[in-house]
Protein backbone atom coordinates (compact mmCIF):
# COMPACT_ATOMS: atom_id res chain seq x y z
CA UNK A 1 0.00 0.00 0.00
CA UNK A 2 1.68 3.92 -0.92
CA UNK A 3 1.27 6.02 1.89
CA UNK A 4 1.27 9.45 0.92
CA UNK A 5 3.42 12.01 2.41
CA UNK A 6 2.65 15.38 3.10
CA UNK A 7 6.39 16.06 4.16
CA UNK A 8 8.69 14.62 1.35
CA UNK A 9 11.64 12.77 2.26
CA UNK A 10 14.81 14.39 0.69
CA UNK A 11 15.85 17.93 1.79
CA UNK A 12 15.25 18.81 -1.80
CA UNK A 13 11.76 18.48 -2.10
CA UNK A 14 11.21 19.51 1.71
CA UNK A 15 13.25 22.92 0.97
CA UNK A 16 11.38 23.17 -2.66
CA UNK A 17 7.69 22.70 -1.00
CA UNK A 18 9.04 25.23 1.76
CA UNK A 19 9.96 27.73 -1.53
CA UNK A 20 6.62 27.02 -3.07
CA UNK A 21 4.57 27.39 -0.51
CA UNK A 22 6.05 30.98 0.69
CA UNK A 23 6.01 32.34 -2.73
CA UNK A 24 2.18 31.16 -3.77
CA UNK A 25 1.48 33.38 -0.35
CA UNK A 26 3.60 36.33 -1.19
CA UNK A 27 2.37 36.24 -4.65
CA UNK A 28 -1.07 35.72 -3.51
CA UNK A 29 -0.41 38.38 -0.60
CA UNK A 30 0.43 41.01 -3.58
CA UNK A 31 -2.04 40.26 -5.76
CA UNK A 32 -4.75 41.46 -3.41
CA UNK A 33 -2.86 43.99 -1.48
CA UNK A 34 -2.19 45.67 -5.43
CA UNK A 35 -5.89 45.07 -6.14
CA UNK A 36 -6.87 46.51 -2.83
CA UNK A 37 -4.22 49.91 -3.36
CA UNK A 38 -5.77 50.27 -7.42
CA UNK A 39 -9.49 49.53 -5.78
CA UNK A 40 -9.19 52.85 -3.91
CA UNK A 41 -7.18 54.18 -6.28
CA UNK A 42 -10.03 54.24 -8.74
CA UNK A 43 -12.37 54.96 -6.39
CA UNK A 44 -10.82 58.10 -5.28
CA UNK A 45 -11.35 59.16 -8.74
CA UNK A 46 -15.25 58.84 -8.63
CA UNK A 47 -15.79 59.58 -5.23
CA UNK A 48 -14.38 63.23 -6.01
CA UNK A 49 -16.85 63.67 -9.20
CA UNK A 50 -19.36 62.63 -7.03
CA UNK A 51 -17.69 65.12 -4.06
CA UNK A 52 -17.87 67.40 -6.42
CA UNK A 53 -22.14 67.51 -7.76
CA UNK A 54 -22.31 67.33 -3.55
CA UNK A 55 -20.82 70.27 -2.79
CA UNK A 56 -22.69 72.16 -6.14
CA UNK A 57 -25.77 71.29 -4.12
CA UNK A 58 -24.86 72.04 -0.71
CA UNK A 59 -24.81 75.23 -1.90
CA UNK A 60 -27.96 75.23 -3.31
CA UNK A 61 -29.63 74.77 -0.49
CA UNK A 62 -31.80 77.24 1.27
CA UNK A 63 -31.62 78.45 5.14
CA UNK A 64 -35.62 76.78 5.31
CA UNK A 65 -34.06 73.53 3.73
CA UNK A 66 -35.68 74.10 -0.21
CA UNK A 67 -33.27 73.75 -2.90
CA UNK A 68 -32.16 76.44 -5.42
CA UNK A 69 -32.68 75.47 -8.55
CA UNK A 70 -31.18 77.84 -10.22
CA UNK A 71 -28.05 77.25 -8.10
CA UNK A 72 -28.25 73.55 -8.46
CA UNK A 73 -26.11 73.15 -11.19
CA UNK A 74 -25.52 69.32 -13.01
CA UNK A 75 -22.08 68.62 -13.26
CA UNK A 76 -21.16 66.78 -16.92
CA UNK A 77 -22.95 63.42 -16.94
CA UNK A 78 -25.58 64.19 -13.97
CA UNK A 79 -28.84 64.59 -14.68
CA UNK A 80 -29.27 63.23 -18.08
CA UNK A 81 -31.98 61.02 -19.05
CA UNK A 82 -31.66 57.02 -18.99
CA UNK A 83 -27.94 58.09 -17.10
CA UNK A 84 -26.65 56.05 -13.56
CA UNK A 85 -25.36 59.24 -12.82
CA UNK A 86 -27.84 61.24 -10.25
CA UNK A 87 -28.65 62.93 -7.24
CA UNK A 88 -31.34 63.72 -4.83
CA UNK A 89 -31.92 66.28 -2.24
CA UNK A 90 -34.58 65.63 0.81
CA UNK A 91 -35.12 68.22 3.94
CA UNK A 92 -38.18 69.40 5.56
CA UNK A 93 -39.11 71.12 2.26
CA UNK A 94 -39.40 68.07 0.27
CA UNK A 95 -37.49 65.97 -1.63
CA UNK A 96 -35.55 67.08 -4.65
CA UNK A 97 -33.80 64.95 -7.64
CA UNK A 98 -32.03 65.62 -10.98
CA UNK A 99 -34.68 64.39 -13.22
CA UNK A 100 -33.45 61.37 -13.91
CA UNK A 101 -36.24 59.73 -11.56
CA UNK A 102 -33.95 56.99 -9.26
CA UNK A 103 -35.14 53.15 -9.92
CA UNK A 104 -37.40 52.36 -7.29
CA UNK A 105 -34.73 50.01 -5.86
CA UNK A 106 -33.03 53.18 -4.31
CA UNK A 107 -34.08 54.64 -1.57
CA UNK A 108 -32.53 56.92 1.47
CA UNK A 109 -32.31 54.03 3.54
CA UNK A 110 -30.19 52.61 1.26
CA UNK A 111 -27.96 55.09 0.35
CA UNK A 112 -27.38 57.27 3.46
CA UNK A 113 -25.32 56.33 6.43
CA UNK A 114 -26.16 58.49 9.49
CA UNK A 115 -23.49 61.01 10.10
CA UNK A 116 -20.84 60.00 12.59
CA UNK A 117 -20.57 62.34 16.02
CA UNK A 118 -18.23 65.57 15.56
CA UNK A 119 -14.63 65.37 15.39
CA UNK A 120 -15.04 61.45 14.38
CA UNK A 121 -15.24 61.06 10.74
CA UNK A 122 -15.77 57.55 9.75
CA UNK A 123 -13.15 56.00 7.36
CA UNK A 124 -13.14 56.72 3.80
CA UNK A 125 -15.31 60.57 4.48
CA UNK A 126 -13.42 63.45 4.75
CA UNK A 127 -14.93 67.30 5.54
CA UNK A 128 -16.54 69.02 2.26
CA UNK A 129 -14.48 71.78 1.94
CA UNK A 130 -17.66 74.36 1.25
CA UNK A 131 -20.71 73.62 3.32
CA UNK A 132 -24.12 76.08 3.91
CA UNK A 133 -23.04 79.23 5.47
CA UNK A 134 -19.57 78.76 4.89
CA UNK A 135 -19.27 76.06 7.88
CA UNK A 136 -16.14 73.50 7.24
CA UNK A 137 -17.38 70.91 9.98
CA UNK A 138 -19.73 69.00 7.49
CA UNK A 139 -18.98 65.37 6.65
CA UNK A 140 -19.44 63.37 3.55
CA UNK A 141 -19.40 60.07 3.56
CA UNK A 142 -19.94 57.13 1.37
CA UNK A 143 -22.36 54.34 0.72
CA UNK A 144 -23.41 51.64 -1.85
CA UNK A 145 -27.11 49.73 -3.12
CA UNK A 146 -28.16 47.94 -6.65
CA UNK A 147 -30.53 49.94 -9.11
CA UNK A 148 -33.52 47.58 -10.30
CA UNK A 149 -31.16 45.69 -13.24
CA UNK A 150 -29.02 44.48 -10.19
CA UNK A 151 -26.15 46.93 -10.94
CA UNK A 152 -23.90 48.37 -8.55
CA UNK A 153 -24.28 51.90 -7.48
CA UNK A 154 -21.77 53.60 -5.03
CA UNK A 155 -23.20 56.80 -3.57
CA UNK A 156 -21.76 59.82 -1.46
CA UNK A 157 -23.96 61.31 0.98
CA UNK A 158 -23.59 64.38 3.34
CA UNK A 159 -26.31 65.46 5.72
CA UNK A 160 -26.53 70.15 5.87
CA UNK A 161 -28.31 71.09 8.86
CA UNK A 162 -30.62 74.18 8.59
CA UNK A 163 -32.69 76.03 11.05
CA UNK A 164 -35.65 73.98 9.52
CA UNK A 165 -34.31 70.89 9.94
CA UNK A 166 -31.40 68.51 8.19
CA UNK A 167 -31.32 68.31 4.71
CA UNK A 168 -29.69 65.11 3.44
CA UNK A 169 -27.45 65.63 -0.34
CA UNK A 170 -26.41 62.65 -1.87
CA UNK A 171 -24.77 61.78 -5.43
CA UNK A 172 -25.21 58.62 -7.26
CA UNK A 173 -22.87 56.94 -9.83
CA UNK A 174 -22.29 53.64 -11.31
CA UNK A 175 -20.05 51.11 -9.86
CA UNK A 176 -18.78 49.94 -13.14
CA UNK A 177 -16.56 53.05 -13.23
CA UNK A 178 -14.27 51.59 -11.11
CA UNK A 179 -14.88 47.80 -12.31
CA UNK A 180 -14.20 47.88 -15.23
CA UNK A 181 -10.95 49.47 -15.26
CA UNK A 182 -10.13 47.95 -12.45
CA UNK A 183 -10.77 44.38 -14.07
CA UNK A 184 -8.42 46.12 -17.18
CA UNK A 185 -5.70 46.44 -14.68
CA UNK A 186 -6.07 43.18 -12.87
CA UNK A 187 -5.62 41.10 -16.35
CA UNK A 188 -1.92 41.98 -16.67
CA UNK A 189 -1.24 42.64 -13.12
CA UNK A 190 -2.03 38.60 -12.59
CA UNK A 191 -0.62 38.13 -16.17
CA UNK A 192 3.06 39.54 -14.30
CA UNK A 193 2.57 37.74 -10.71
CA UNK A 194 2.27 34.30 -12.73
CA UNK A 195 5.60 35.26 -14.42
CA UNK A 196 6.97 36.45 -11.68
CA UNK A 197 5.83 33.11 -9.84
CA UNK A 198 7.69 31.41 -12.76
CA UNK A 199 10.71 33.71 -12.94
CA UNK A 200 11.26 33.01 -8.95
CA UNK A 201 10.60 28.76 -9.22
CA UNK A 202 12.54 28.80 -11.84
CA UNK A 203 15.75 30.94 -9.44
CA UNK A 204 14.85 28.41 -6.38
CA UNK A 205 15.73 25.14 -8.53
CA UNK A 206 18.93 26.80 -9.29
CA UNK A 207 19.49 27.85 -5.76
CA UNK A 208 18.56 24.75 -5.05
CA UNK A 209 20.75 22.80 -7.30
CA UNK A 210 23.75 25.15 -6.36
CA UNK A 211 23.24 25.25 -2.81
CA UNK A 212 23.09 21.36 -2.68
CA UNK A 213 25.85 20.95 -4.59
CA UNK A 214 28.01 20.35 -1.54
CA UNK A 215 26.18 17.10 -0.45
CA UNK A 216 26.61 15.38 -3.64
CA UNK A 217 29.98 16.43 -3.47
CA UNK A 218 30.24 14.94 -0.36
CA UNK A 219 28.65 11.51 -1.20
CA UNK A 220 31.23 11.76 -4.12
CA UNK A 221 34.27 12.01 -1.42
CA UNK A 222 32.88 9.54 0.48
CA UNK A 223 32.72 6.80 -2.17
CA UNK A 224 36.30 7.63 -2.95
CA UNK A 225 37.35 6.84 1.04
CA UNK A 226 35.24 3.43 0.46
CA UNK A 227 36.89 2.53 -2.79
CA UNK A 228 40.16 2.97 -0.84
CA UNK A 229 41.46 5.75 -3.62
CA UNK A 230 40.94 8.48 -0.94
CA UNK A 231 41.68 8.30 3.15
CA UNK A 232 39.99 11.32 4.27
CA UNK A 233 36.85 13.23 3.11
CA UNK A 234 38.30 16.86 2.18
CA UNK A 235 38.14 19.80 5.10
CA UNK A 236 37.50 21.98 2.50
CA UNK A 237 33.29 22.13 3.46
CA UNK A 238 31.12 24.95 3.99
CA UNK A 239 30.55 25.42 7.46
CA UNK A 240 27.29 23.95 8.21
CA UNK A 241 29.23 21.06 6.67
CA UNK A 242 32.95 21.06 8.34
CA UNK A 243 31.06 19.22 12.02
CA UNK A 244 30.00 16.14 9.98
CA UNK A 245 33.29 16.05 8.14
CA UNK A 246 35.07 16.58 11.02
CA UNK A 247 33.08 13.56 12.74
CA UNK A 248 33.00 11.21 9.66
CA UNK A 249 37.09 11.56 9.42
CA UNK A 250 37.18 10.70 12.96
CA UNK A 251 35.19 8.02 12.42
CA UNK A 252 37.14 6.47 9.41
CA UNK A 253 40.63 7.20 11.76
CA UNK A 254 38.43 5.44 14.31
CA UNK A 255 37.26 2.02 11.75
CA UNK A 256 41.06 1.82 10.43
CA UNK A 257 42.82 2.04 14.09
CA UNK A 258 40.64 -1.23 15.04
CA UNK A 259 40.91 -2.88 11.80
CA UNK A 260 44.99 -2.27 12.29
CA UNK A 261 44.27 -3.82 15.77
CA UNK A 262 42.45 -7.00 14.63
CA UNK A 263 45.25 -7.20 11.80
CA UNK A 264 48.03 -7.05 14.39
CA UNK A 265 46.24 -9.90 16.23
CA UNK A 266 45.77 -12.34 12.81
CA UNK A 267 49.41 -11.45 12.27
CA UNK A 268 50.38 -12.71 15.73
CA UNK A 269 48.19 -15.58 14.97
CA UNK A 270 49.64 -17.14 12.06
CA UNK A 271 52.93 -16.00 13.24
CA UNK A 272 52.04 -18.24 16.29
CA UNK A 273 50.97 -21.13 14.10
CA UNK A 274 54.35 -20.58 11.76
CA UNK A 275 56.46 -23.00 13.75
CA UNK A 276 54.37 -25.49 15.18
CA UNK A 277 53.46 -26.33 11.42
CA UNK A 278 57.06 -26.11 10.28
CA UNK A 279 57.88 -28.50 12.94
CA UNK A 280 54.44 -30.92 12.57
CA UNK A 281 55.81 -30.83 8.69
CA UNK A 282 59.14 -31.85 9.75
CA UNK A 283 57.92 -34.88 11.98
CA UNK A 284 55.79 -35.69 9.31
CA UNK A 285 58.55 -36.27 6.42
CA UNK A 286 60.48 -38.05 8.74
CA UNK A 287 57.86 -40.36 9.81
CA UNK A 288 56.92 -40.93 6.28
CA UNK A 289 53.74 -39.99 6.80
CA UNK A 290 50.99 -40.40 3.58
CA UNK A 291 51.54 -37.92 1.05
CA UNK A 292 47.79 -36.74 1.15
CA UNK A 293 48.45 -35.60 4.85
CA UNK A 294 51.50 -34.05 4.26
CA UNK A 295 50.44 -31.80 1.62
CA UNK A 296 47.29 -30.75 3.49
CA UNK A 297 49.71 -29.46 6.19
CA UNK A 298 51.49 -27.88 3.11
CA UNK A 299 48.23 -25.94 2.03
CA UNK A 300 48.07 -25.05 5.62
CA UNK A 301 51.25 -23.54 6.09
CA UNK A 302 50.90 -21.64 2.41
CA UNK A 303 47.33 -20.17 3.95
CA UNK A 304 49.11 -18.82 7.04
CA UNK A 305 52.36 -17.54 5.54
CA UNK A 306 49.73 -15.55 2.77
CA UNK A 307 47.96 -14.06 5.95
CA UNK A 308 50.63 -13.37 7.79
CA UNK A 309 52.30 -11.01 4.59
CA UNK A 310 49.04 -9.24 3.84
CA UNK A 311 48.41 -8.71 7.32
CA UNK A 312 52.65 -7.29 7.59
CA UNK A 313 51.11 -5.24 4.11
CA UNK A 314 47.95 -3.91 5.90
CA UNK A 315 50.05 -2.86 9.24
CA UNK A 316 52.65 -0.50 6.69
CA UNK A 317 49.80 1.27 5.35
CA UNK A 318 49.76 -1.00 2.47
CA UNK A 319 47.24 -0.20 -0.65
CA UNK A 320 45.01 -2.35 -2.58
CA UNK A 321 47.37 -3.30 -5.56
CA UNK A 322 45.86 -3.18 -9.40
CA UNK A 323 46.22 -6.40 -10.98
CA UNK A 324 45.32 -7.87 -14.36
CA UNK A 325 42.48 -10.45 -14.44
CA UNK A 326 43.37 -12.39 -17.73
CA UNK A 327 47.12 -13.12 -16.78
CA UNK A 328 45.38 -14.39 -13.35
CA UNK A 329 43.18 -16.53 -15.12
CA UNK A 330 45.16 -17.77 -18.07
CA UNK A 331 47.74 -18.91 -14.90
CA UNK A 332 45.16 -20.70 -13.26
CA UNK A 333 43.75 -22.57 -16.43
CA UNK A 334 47.27 -23.82 -17.37
CA UNK A 335 47.54 -25.35 -13.67
CA UNK A 336 43.91 -26.98 -13.59
CA UNK A 337 44.96 -28.14 -16.55
CA UNK A 338 47.76 -30.14 -15.78
CA UNK A 339 45.82 -30.88 -11.97
CA UNK A 340 43.09 -32.26 -13.32
CA UNK A 341 44.71 -34.17 -16.68
CA UNK A 342 42.63 -36.52 -16.70
CA UNK A 343 39.77 -34.76 -17.55
CA UNK A 344 40.34 -32.38 -20.99
CA UNK A 345 38.03 -29.35 -20.82
CA UNK A 346 37.23 -26.83 -23.23
CA UNK A 347 37.77 -23.62 -21.48
CA UNK A 348 36.55 -20.35 -23.94
CA UNK A 349 38.43 -17.41 -22.39
CA UNK A 350 37.09 -13.73 -23.26
CA UNK A 351 38.56 -11.32 -20.76
CA UNK A 352 39.95 -7.97 -21.98
CA UNK A 353 43.70 -7.06 -21.55
CA UNK A 354 43.81 -4.34 -20.05
CA UNK A 355 40.88 -4.90 -17.57
CA UNK A 356 42.27 -4.66 -13.73
CA UNK A 357 40.93 -5.40 -10.23
CA UNK A 358 41.67 -3.25 -7.23
CA UNK A 359 42.52 -6.50 -5.39
CA UNK A 360 45.81 -8.13 -3.98
CA UNK A 361 47.10 -10.63 -6.38
CA UNK A 362 47.07 -13.40 -4.05
CA UNK A 363 43.70 -12.86 -3.45
CA UNK A 364 42.53 -12.45 -6.31
CA UNK A 365 44.23 -15.91 -7.46
CA UNK A 366 42.48 -18.15 -4.45
CA UNK A 367 39.39 -16.77 -5.48
CA UNK A 368 39.52 -17.26 -9.05
CA UNK A 369 41.31 -20.51 -8.45
CA UNK A 370 38.94 -22.05 -5.81
CA UNK A 371 35.87 -20.82 -8.79
CA UNK A 372 37.65 -22.34 -11.37
CA UNK A 373 38.27 -25.92 -9.96
CA UNK A 374 35.04 -26.27 -8.34
CA UNK A 375 33.52 -25.66 -12.52
CA UNK A 376 36.66 -28.28 -13.68
CA UNK A 377 34.80 -30.67 -10.94
CA UNK A 378 31.31 -30.94 -11.92
CA UNK A 379 31.83 -29.81 -16.12
CA UNK A 380 31.35 -32.23 -18.52
CA UNK A 381 33.73 -30.91 -21.01
CA UNK A 382 33.14 -27.06 -21.33
CA UNK A 383 33.85 -24.02 -19.54
CA UNK A 384 33.12 -20.56 -20.21
CA UNK A 385 35.00 -17.83 -18.61
CA UNK A 386 34.70 -13.60 -19.49
CA UNK A 387 34.64 -10.48 -17.58
CA UNK A 388 33.51 -6.99 -18.39
CA UNK A 389 33.76 -3.61 -16.88
CA UNK A 390 30.26 -2.52 -15.25
CA UNK A 391 29.42 0.92 -13.52
CA UNK A 392 33.49 1.04 -11.78
CA UNK A 393 33.17 -3.02 -11.21
CA UNK A 394 34.22 -5.77 -13.18
CA UNK A 395 31.90 -8.93 -13.40
CA UNK A 396 33.51 -12.13 -13.71
CA UNK A 397 31.44 -14.73 -14.64
CA UNK A 398 32.28 -18.67 -14.61
CA UNK A 399 30.18 -21.10 -16.21
CA UNK A 400 30.17 -24.90 -16.83
CA UNK A 401 28.33 -27.17 -18.78
CA UNK A 402 27.66 -29.41 -15.63
CA UNK A 403 23.98 -30.34 -13.41
CA UNK A 404 24.37 -27.09 -11.70
CA UNK A 405 22.33 -26.38 -8.59
CA UNK A 406 18.86 -25.56 -7.48
CA UNK A 407 17.40 -22.33 -5.57
CA UNK A 408 18.16 -24.84 -2.35
CA UNK A 409 21.52 -25.68 -3.16
CA UNK A 410 22.62 -22.52 -4.20
CA UNK A 411 21.78 -20.88 -0.79
CA UNK A 412 23.69 -23.36 0.72
CA UNK A 413 27.06 -23.33 -1.25
CA UNK A 414 28.50 -20.70 0.39
CA UNK A 415 28.34 -21.76 3.86
CA UNK A 416 31.01 -22.47 5.31
CA UNK A 417 32.33 -26.44 5.24
CA UNK A 418 28.69 -27.32 3.23
CA UNK A 419 28.94 -29.64 0.55
CA UNK A 420 26.44 -29.66 -1.53
CA UNK A 421 27.72 -32.64 -4.32
CA UNK A 422 29.63 -35.29 -2.00
CA UNK A 423 31.47 -36.12 -4.71
CA UNK A 424 35.32 -35.77 -5.16
CA UNK A 425 37.57 -34.85 -2.45
CA UNK A 426 36.79 -31.54 -2.08
CA UNK A 427 36.19 -29.97 1.44
CA UNK A 428 33.39 -27.49 1.14
CA UNK A 429 35.34 -24.51 1.77
CA UNK A 430 35.82 -23.31 -1.64
CA UNK A 431 32.71 -21.11 -2.18
CA UNK A 432 32.46 -19.83 1.41
CA UNK A 433 36.34 -18.63 1.06
CA UNK A 434 35.61 -16.72 -2.14
CA UNK A 435 32.36 -14.93 -0.71
CA UNK A 436 34.15 -13.86 2.17
CA UNK A 437 37.54 -12.43 0.47
CA UNK A 438 35.40 -10.86 -2.23
CA UNK A 439 33.05 -9.12 0.95
CA UNK A 440 36.85 -8.06 2.35
CA UNK A 441 37.89 -6.59 -1.04
CA UNK A 442 34.36 -4.71 -1.54
CA UNK A 443 33.10 -7.28 -3.83
CA UNK A 444 29.82 -9.83 -4.10
CA UNK A 445 29.58 -13.42 -5.59
CA UNK A 446 26.36 -14.72 -6.77
CA UNK A 447 25.15 -18.14 -8.31
CA UNK A 448 22.55 -18.70 -10.78
CA UNK A 449 21.84 -20.96 -14.30
CA UNK A 450 24.09 -20.74 -17.53
CA UNK A 451 21.43 -20.11 -19.96
CA UNK A 452 24.37 -21.11 -22.78
CA UNK A 453 26.54 -24.20 -21.13
CA UNK A 454 23.10 -25.20 -18.88
CA UNK A 455 25.05 -25.38 -15.79
CA UNK A 456 26.12 -23.37 -12.90
CA UNK A 457 26.84 -19.78 -13.80
CA UNK A 458 28.90 -17.48 -10.79
CA UNK A 459 29.41 -14.47 -10.79
CA UNK A 460 32.53 -12.59 -9.16
CA UNK A 461 32.33 -8.83 -8.62
CA UNK A 462 35.33 -6.63 -7.55
CA UNK A 463 36.29 -3.12 -7.85
CA UNK A 464 37.87 -1.69 -10.66
CA UNK A 465 40.68 0.79 -10.28
CA UNK A 466 41.80 3.15 -13.41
Amino acid sequence: MIRFRIVPRSLFGRMLAIAALSTGIALLFAGVTIGHILERFVTRGLDERLDAQVAVLARAVRPDGSLDRMRAIDLPEFGEPESDWSWQVEGPAGRFDSGTTPPPSISKAALTIPPPPPGRPRNGERPLPLGLGGQQDQQIHPGEARDRRGERLHSRTMDVATPRGTVTITAIGPRRIVEEPLREAMIPLLGSLALLGAGLALATLVQLRFGLRPLRDLRTSLAAVRAGTERHVPDDQPGELQPLVAELNALIDQNAAGLAHARQHVANLAHGLKTPLAALSLKLAEANADADIRDMVDQIDRRVRHHLGRARADATGGARTRTSIAPAVADLVGVLRRIHADRPMTVDIAIPGNLAVAIDPQDLDEMIGNLLDNAWRHARGALSITANPIDGTVRLEIADDGQGLDDTAMAQAVLPGRRVDERGDGHGFGLSITHELAELNGGTVTLDRSTVLGGLLVRLTLPQRG
